[in-house]
C-alpha cells in the first residue's frame, strides 16, 4: 500500500488573462497558462475579435523570455570598460543610493538639465509604457526628451487635416470594396488585421498595395504597385488631379464637409499623372486607373503604415492622403475613409501620468534622434549631458548615428543607468543596470493604436529574481531622491484607476471590475457594422470639416503633436508651413551613394525587442541586405556574400540576398538586429540619417542613400 505522502502531487493549473505589451497595433489579448506558479504557455484569446486565438512569432513563446537564462534579475554595477558588458551584482539599496548620489553630484555641478531620460515604447502599457518616468524627470528638472520615432509626422498631418479622429474601425474593413494598403507590410507588422482584409477580399474587395518592396502583404494583394521611395505624395497629388479634372469627386460632400477646395483645385493642377510618373516610376495609365477605381468604388478605404512618414515630405504625404476620402465622399460609408491610428478613440488620462505641471517652464527639449550628437558634444548643449537614464528603449539599435551613440556612451564622465530585461547593446555601456519585470509579472492596462479594445494585463506569476515594474522603479527612485509628491506613492491599483477617463462616453459600461472578469472590452462605440463617424462631417478640426487648407498648419506651423514631447496640454508651435498639400522631393541624392536604403520593421522582432532571443533570431536570421540582381551583378555581388553598406555616417556588414522583390536602385535591411550579434558590431542604424522630415520632427530613414560593396 502506498503512503499518502508518496503520491505524486496534482499540479495546480490556472489561466490568467493578460495583454501583449509590445508596440504593435494588434495589442493582443493573451491567455497565460500557469502550472504550480510557473507560466508554461501563452495563447491568443479565441474570443477576442481581433486576436482570434492567434499570436505572432514575436510573442508566441513569451514564457521563454520571462524565464530566459540571460535575463537581468538583480541590480548590476559595471566592473569593466564601458561596452564590454562586465558587471557584478549589488543590492537594490546600493543601486538606488548610487543613482541618487550621482544624480545629485551631476546636478550640483551642471544643473538639473544635465540629466537626460531616454525612453519610448519598449512597453506599451499605460502604467509602465510611454509616460512612466515623465513625472519623475519633470520633478527632477531634467532635459525633456522629444520622442518622435513613430507617427509624429503622420499624426501632425492627420490632425491638421481631419483632426484627432479615430477614423475607420478596423473591423469595418470587411465592408470595404476597395482597399489601398499604403506603406504597410500588414502581415508582418499588423498580422491580426490581415484576416479582416482577407475576408473583405473574399467578399469581392480589390486590395491594392503601394510599396517600394514586394513583401508578404504585397504578394497577397490583387494589385501591387511598386513606387520609388519617398515619392508617395507625388502619387497622392496626381490622384487628386485625376479625380478633380475628371469630375469624379463627391461635389455634395466637398461642398458641405470640406474647406479650401477651390485652392486645392488650383494647387493640384500642376501635379499631373505624367509628372507623377516621372517622380514615382509608376506608369501614367496605372496612376489614372488607381485614381478612377478608388473614386468610383464604394466603400473605398486607405490604410497607411508607419513608413509613410519616413522621408523628407512624409508629413505632406499624409496631408494629401488624408484629403482623398473627403474628396470622393468615402466617409459616407461604413468601411470607407482612412485608417491611421484608432488610438484617438481611447480616452487615456495621459496628464495623470505625465504631470506636465511638474516641469520647470523653459526646460530645454532634445529630440532622441539627436542622442548621438548630444552625447558627443556635437550638439553643443549647455549644460552638457552628464547623466543618462534609459528605460523602455534600446537607442543603440533604434536611434540613428549608431557610432556616435556608442562613442558617447563610452564616455567615462557620463553616468548611465539602464533598466531592461536583458543586457542590451545600450545596457552594456551602463554604470548601473536595473532588472525590469516582463508583462507576465506586472499589472497594466493597454490602449491600442490598432483597434477599439481596452485590455487589462493581470500579473500571471511573481517577478523573477529582484525584477520590478517600471512603476515600482520610479517609486523607489522618487523616494531615493526625497520626492514626497503624492503621485510617487500611488500604488499600481491606484494608477489603474487613473489610467482612463472612466466617465467618458467611450468608457460607458467598462470598469476595472468588469475588465477583471472579461480581460478586455470594446469601447462604447457603434459596432463595426454601423461605425461611420463622418457621414455628416463632424471632424474634430477648427472648422468641423476636412481641411484641404489647414488652419492648424497656418496658425501653428510645424507643430509637434502632444505626447511626442511629453507635454500634453497643448500643441507645440513651430515653423509656419504652406497650409495646402504640396510636394517635397526625397532629400538625399548622391552619385557616391547611389542606392536608396530602406530599413522596415522585421518580421520576427518588434523594433529591437526579441532581437537577442533564440527562437526569434532563428526565424529572422542573420542581418541581411536585399538587393536587385542587376545592382548586385554590377558590383560583383552573389547570393550569400557578405557586403558592406556604407555612407558618410557609417557602415555595417550584412549577408546579401538577391531578389526582384526590390526595384533596381533600392536595397532593404530590416531593422531590429542587435549590434553585438552583427558583423563588425554595427547595424542599419549606423547609416540612417538624423535629419527630420517636414512635419512633426519625424525621421527620414527612407531617404537614406548608400553604396553596397563586397567584403
Amino acid at each position: 500500500m502506498t503512503a499518502l505522502d508518496d503520491l505524486p502531487l496534482t499540479p495546480t493549473t490556472t489561466t490568467v488573462r493578460a495583454a501583449c505589451p509590445h508596440d504593435c497595433p494588434d495589442t493582443c489579448a493573451m491567455l497565460v497558462t500557469v502550472e504550480d506558479g510557473r507560466a508554461t504557455n501563452v495563447t491568443g484569446d479565441p474570443d477576442h475579435p481581433i486576436t482570434r486565438g492567434g499570436l505572432c512569432v514575436k510573442v508566441n513563446n513569451y514564457p521563454d523570455k520571462t524565464y530566459s537564462p540571460d535575463r537581468v534579475l538583480h541590480p548590476l554595477r559595471r566592473t569593466g570598460p564601458k561596452g564590454t558588458g562586465r558587471f557584478e551584482e549589488i543590492t537594490w539599496d546600493e543601486a538606488l543610493q548610487t543613482i541618487a548620489s550621482r544624480f545629485r553630484e551631476k546636478i550640483a555641478e551642471h544643473g538639473p538639465e544635465t540629466v537626460m531620460p531616454v525612453s519610448y515604447l519598449g512597453n506599451q502599457g499605460i502604467l509602465n509604457g510611454l509616460s512612466v518616468g515623465d513625472a519623475f524627470f519633470h520633478r527632477l528638472g531634467a532635459t525633456i526628451t522629444e520622442r518622435t520615432y513613430c507617427d509624429s509626422g503622420a499624426c501632425t498631418a492627420y490632425a491638421a487635416t481631419i483632426g484627432a479622429t479615430a477614423g475607420v474601425d478596423p473591423e469595418s474593413l470587411v465592408h470595404s470594396r476597395y482597399i489601398i494598403i499604403w506603406a504597410s507590410n500588414t502581415i508582418s507588422t499588423n498580422l491580426h488585421l490581415w484576416p479582416i482584409i482577407a475576408e473583405a477580399q473574399k467578399r469581392g474587395a480589390k486590395v491594392v498595395c503601394i510599396d517600394p518592396v514586394k513583401h508578404k502583404t504585397a504578394r497577397r494583394a490583387d494589385w501591387y504597385i511598386p513606387i520609388r521611395p519617398g515619392t508617395d505624395n507625388a502619387l497622392a497629388l496626381a490622384m487628386m488631379h485625376v479625380i478633380i479634372s475628371e469630375g469624379l469627386h463627391d461635389e455634395a460632400y466637398v461642398r458641405d464637409h470640406t474647406v479650401g477646395f477651390d485652392e486645392l483645385v488650383e494647387r493640384v493642377a500642376q501635379y499631373t499623372p505624367e509628372w507623377a510618373s516621372e517622380e514615382t516610376g509608376i506608369p501614367v495609365e496605372d496612376i489614372r486607373t488607381l485614381a478612377r477605381e478608388y473614386a468610383t468604388t464604394d466603400p473605398s478605404l486607405i490604410r497607411i503604415g508607419v513608413a509613410i512618414e519616413r522621408h523628407a515630405g512624409g508629413g505632406q504625404t499624409v496631408r494629401s492622403i488624408a484629403c482623398l476620402p473627403a474628396l470622393v465622399g468615402a466617409w459616407r460609408h461604413v468601411g470607407g475613409g482612412l485608417l491611421q491610428l484608432p488610438l484617438w478613440a481611447h480616452p487615456v488620462n495621459w496628464p495623470a501620468f505625465i504631470h506636465p505641471e511638474m516641469a520647470t517652464p523653459g526646460t530645454r527639449v532634445v529630440n532622441q534622434f539627436l542622442l548621438g550628437q548630444a552625447l558627443t558634444g556635437e550638439l553643443a548643449l549647455d549644460p552638457p549631458i552628464s547623466a543618462l537614464m534609459v528605460y523602455n528603449s534600446n537607442p543603440m539599435v533604434v536611434a540613428p548615428e549608431q557610432e556616435k551613440i556608442a562613442a558617447g556612451l563610452a564616455r567615462e564622465d557620463l553616468f548611465t543607468v539602464v533598466s531592461d530585461h536583458f543586457l542590451t547593446d545600450t545596457a552594456r555601456y551602463a554604470d548601473i543596470v536595473l532588472p525590469a519585470t516582463t508583462a507576465l509579472e506586472q499589472h497594466d492596462i493597454m490602449f491600442s493604436w490598432g483597434h477599439f479594445y481596452v485590455t487589462l494585463n493581470n500579473p500571471a506569476v511573481p517577478p523573477e529574481g529582484e525584477a520590478v515594474s517600471n512603476t515600482e522603479l520610479f517609486r523607489r527612485l522618487a523616494a531615493a531622491m526625497g520626492f514626497d509628491d503624492e503621485y510617487f506613492s500611488l500604488t499600481d491599483e491606484q494608477l489603474l484607476e487613473q489610467a482612463y477617463d472612466w466617465s467618458a462616453p467611450a468608457m460607458e459600461g467598462i470598469t476595472l471590475a468588469s475588465l477583471r472578469e472579461t480581460g478586455w472590452a470594446r469601447l462604447n462605440l457603434p459596432g463595426p457594422d454601423e461605425y461611420a463617424p463622418h457621414v455628416e462631417g463632424g471632424f474634430p478640426t477648427p472648422s468641423g470639416k476636412t481641411e484641404f487648407r489647414s488652419a492648424a498648419l497656418e496658425a501653428a506651423g510645424n507643430f509637434v503633436v502632444p505626447l511626442f514631447r511629453q507635454l500634453c496640454d497643448e500643441f507645440q508651435p513651430g515653423t509656419p508651413v504652406d497650409p495646402l498639400p504640396h510636394y517635397i522631393a526625397p532629400r538625399e541624392r548622391s552619385e557616391v551613394h547611389p542606392l536608396n536604403l530602406l530599413s522596415p520593421k522585421s518580421h520576427a522582432y518588434i523594433n529591437s525587442s526579441a532581437g537577442d532571443q533564440a527562437m526569434q533570431k532563428r526565424v529572422q536570421g542573420e542581418q541581411t541586405v536585399t538587393i536587385h540582381p542587376d545592382d548586385a551583378a554590377a558590383r560583383g555581388i552573389d547570393e550569400g556574400n557578405y557586403v558592406a553598406v556604407t555612407n558618410d555616417r557609417g557602415r555595417f556588414v550584412a549577408l546579401a540576398h538577391l531578389s526582384t522583390d526590390v526595384a533596381p536602385g533600392v536595397v532593404v535591411c530590416p531593422m531590429g538586429s542587435w549590434a553585438k550579434n552583427a558583423k563588425e558590431g554595427t547595424t542599419v542604424a549606423a547609416v540612417n540619417p538624423f535629419v527630420f522630415a517636414d512635419l512633426g520632427n519625424a525621421p527620414t530613414f527612407s531617404d537614406t542613400r548608400v553604396e553596397v560593396t563586397p567584403v
